[in-house]
């Protein structure tokens, strides 16, 4: 059973049609559930070949399919934000997606990272989620020693999760590369380890102050041992949500394990902490969407207007006028038409000089054309006097040399 957040399985209630309905999301998760397991289970009955050294099927060992990520799938009728942001939202959960408790996690600090690792280290620190943090790396190391390719790739594959000072997370597209950002499995969740500004602190800094990437990656303090562990424990009950310049963006829901209402719950969670903290509006929602790995989407809210203002929506007389101003334009630009506003006589006088003028002009196209054929055919008549000359004398000369010959 996944572990529960309190305060978060109460669903927000709208008056207006902006809202999800708890009974269709609670339907399309058991039916997505369902499916789920029913290809599952006919891809072990056709399973030819068994696992040796696998263990008894009797045991609580957690298969393949029940650790299978359900995605909300948000689409907007307009980009959700201007550009790509590499910091991702987290949202909390009813029930954690981390529920393994042997999951490996990776944390990548700035220097020094001893720091980090003493504070791991300390006694105050819980010892469970001390054995999951199989790795500290700073920054500095990360990029060194794991600069190949294949190094990225097998460090991607050693751990579940990676963690990440939110003090450096954009400086890790670089050296982490398309191998960790391709996808938004395996990319870094931010976690704050740094102590939080007391007021006079953040009125000391003047608006002119300039950082520089030295004194953003050395940090002259963090938080204690606890309140790291508290941060860590708070960021793994979270789901990540990556906003780009698109309309479509989709968010880690749940587990094929967990129970529908589990998922119900999870996915009302997200949908009212993205709507309440206006990181799309609902006005801007056009469809709300879940799915598995390999499965179809299944519709849980789709929206009645494709338009997020009246203002945006066009009458018929708009229409047209904007159709005649586009025909008009694309005239002009062919030269049909050489104004608005000019009566019909004086567009006929300037269509008739244009046509006088194209004539003049095709007249005297015409006749360098006829000059150049003519020149090409003198050309012509000279070289094949030439070769009958030439024809002539060797004529001549070969009659010669017969005649002294004899």
């Amino acid at each position: 059973m996944a572990p529960e957040t309190p305060g978060l399985t109460a669903s927000t209630t709208y008056q207006s049609f902006y809202h999800l309905d708890p009974a269709q999301t609670l339907k399309a998760s058991t039916a997505l559930l369902k499916h789920i397991e029913t290809e599952a289970q006919k891809k072990d009955r056709s399973a030819r070949t068994r696992n040796l050294l696998a263990s008894d099927p009797s045991s609580a060992a957690v298969s393949a399919s029940d650790v299978e990520p359900i995605w909300l799938i948000l689409t907007s009728k307009k980009f959700m934000t201007d550009h790509q942001q590499l910091k991702p939202r987290k949202i909390a959960l009813p029930h954690s997606l981390n529920i393994s408790p042997t999951s490996s996690i990776c944390l990548i600090t700035p220097e020094p990272q001893s720091l980090f690792k003493d504070a791991i280290a300390h006694p105050s620190f819980p010892a469970d989620l001390s054995k999951r943090i199989t790795r500290v790396i700073s920054l500095k190391k990360l990029g060194t020693k794991f600069h190949a390719f294949e190094e990225k790739r097998q460090l991607r594959d050693e751990h579940d999760l990676f963690l990440a000072d939110d003090r450096i997370l954009s400086y890790l597209a670089k050296p982490l590369g398309k191998t960790f950002y391709k996808s938004t499995t395996k990319r870094p969740i931010p976690v704050t380890l740094s102590p939080s500004k007391t007021k006079e602190q953040k009125n000391a800094a003047l608006p002119s102050t300039k950082k520089t990437k030295k004194d953003t990656l050395a940090p002259t303090a963090i938080i204690t041992p606890t309140e790291i562990a508290k941060e860590i424990t708070y960021t793994l009950s979270t789901t990540q949500m990556h906003l780009a310049p698109s309309t479509t963006t989709s968010i880690k829901v749940g587990l094929a394990s967990f129970a529908p209402e589990q998922v119900s719950q999870n996915i009302e969670a997200v949908v009212a902490s993205v709507t309440d903290k206006n990181w799309i509006a609902w006005r801007n929602v056009r469809a709300v969407h879940i799915k598995g790995p390999t499965t179809t989407a299944l519709p849980i809210w789709m929206a009645t207007e494709m338009w997020t203002d009246e203002e945006m929506v066009l009458e018929d007389e708009e229409v047209a006028a904007i159709e005649e101003s586009r025909v008009a334009k694309k005239q002009r630009s062919k030269g049909l038409i050489t104004g608005v506003g000019k009566s019909n006589g004086e567009v006929d006088g300037n269509a008739k000089k244009r046509k006088r003028n194209d004539d003049v002009e095709r007249g005297e196209e015409n006749g360098t054309n006829k000059a150049k054929k003519g020149l090409d055919v003198d050309l012509s008549q000279e070289m094949k006097e030439r070769r009958e000359k030439l024809r002539q004398q060797k004529r001549e000369a070969r009659a010669k040399l017969e005649i002294s010959e004899n």
